[in-house]
């Protein structure tokens, strides 16, 4: 890894600079991409942003700054995207402070702000190298995601066209309501990398860090959500945060009869026992009552049952204390069993886990 410490003028910084929209910002000649198209638009608001300049003004030092070597010798910023967009901006006459613009200014004023130097770390290495080091860095202000860490290490042609699909407003509208996290903090993205790598999200990354476009990780992620919907007609808020994708990996090659699932789904639903409703759609699939969290029996249950068994476990027949015995259903909850006094008995902690496969 190989780090790098500069004195970048504002003069420099500012030369070339451009507000693309959609399509990016640019500084230092076009040479450097303060925000890459289609990642998150946050801004310093105007108490922020005046702070920046009035450093500035006052030729007080502004906190270091870390840009990244690319492969084509160009440069994107890690840390330090709003205080130089802020920079930028005021220089550019986009805003003013305390009524005056940047071109307000006397031009001795003008040239201390452009003579300014902002110190910056040029940060180049191998990819590894690079994201062990940014993650270590990644302490200043608005703290990066770790998928916005990865965008920049892997950067290219590969994730510039998934940002398109997945990072902005204006993406298409296909999924939402099944994600958690926000598109502009390139948690969404993460999502689907992660389901379509199998949990691989830097592996996937770098292997198709060159590629032309992110077409396949957009195909597969309108399939899973058009699986989950087909699969499961009808909506519910629980369905949001699912992993589906790995549901999707697992099962999309299994036939499910929906009209039955729902059933099943409702009854759960229903259900007091289940206290994971979120876990049912798990359940559905592997018929693991871990997801479930059923409800356990209370402190006084279990007494009362104790009490009924005189301490004795009924499968070894040997006497325990209390605190030696675990509740236990009578009936399975999976039987039609539930978690009430008289379907509770207390076995041994031994026969409990045996009888649980634990």
């Amino acid at each position: 890894m190989n780090i790098e410490l500069k004195e970048i003028t504002v003069r420099e910084l500012t030369y070339g600079y451009e507000d693309k929209e959609e399509n990016g910002v640019i500084g230092y000649d076009a040479k450097l991409d303060i925000r890459p198209p289609f990642q998150r638009e946050f801004v310093y608001d105007q108490k922020e942003r005046d702070a920046v300049l009035k450093t500035l003004q006052k030729d007080f030092p502004l906190n270091v700054m870390y840009w990244a070597v690319r492969e084509d010798g160009n440069f994107e910023v890690i840390d330090g995207q709003q205080r130089t967009i802020s920079i930028c901006q005021y220089v550019n006459g986009d805003f003013s402070i305390n009524g005056l613009a940047f071109h307000n200014l006397p031009k001795d004023k003008q040239e201390q702000i452009l003579n300014y130097k902002l110190m910056v770390y040029f940060c180049s290495g191998t990819d590894s190298e690079k994201l062990d080091w940014f993650e270590t860095i990644n302490i200043a202000g608005k703290v990066l995601t770790n998928q916005e860490l990865r965008n920049a290490v892997y950067s290219g042609s590969w994730v510039s066209d998934a940002k398109r699909y997945f990072s902005k407003n204006s993406r298409p509208k296909i999924g939402d309501e099944y994600l958690t996290g926000s598109a502009n903090r390139q948690e969404y993205l993460e999502t689907a990398i992660d389901w379509i790598s199998k949990g691989s999200i830097k592996e996937y990354m770098s292997k198709n860090q060159h590629e032309p476009n992110a077409n396949e990780l957009w195909l597969y992620f309108q399939a899973v959500i058009s699986w989950v919907k087909v699969t499961f007609p009808k909506y519910r808020k629980e369905m949001k945060g699912i992993k589906w994708g790995f549901l999707y990996n697992d099962y999309k090659d299994q036939k499910f009869d929906s009209n039955k699932l729902e059933d099943e789904i409702t009854t759960l639903m229903l259900d007091e026992d289940v206290e994971n409703k979120k876990g049912i759609y798990y359940y559905v699939f592997t018929r693991k009552e871990r997801f479930l969290n059923i409800r356990a029996f209370s402190d006084k249950q279990k007494r009362e049952a104790y009490e009924r068994q005189k301490g004795i476990c009924p499968v070894c027949k040997e006497e325990y204390g209390i605190e030696e015995m675990e509740g236990d259903h009578i009936t399975p909850w999976h039987l039609g069993g539930k978690t009430t006094a008289v379907n509770c008995q207390m076995l041994c902690k031994d026969d409990n886990r045996r009888k649980s496969g634990k």
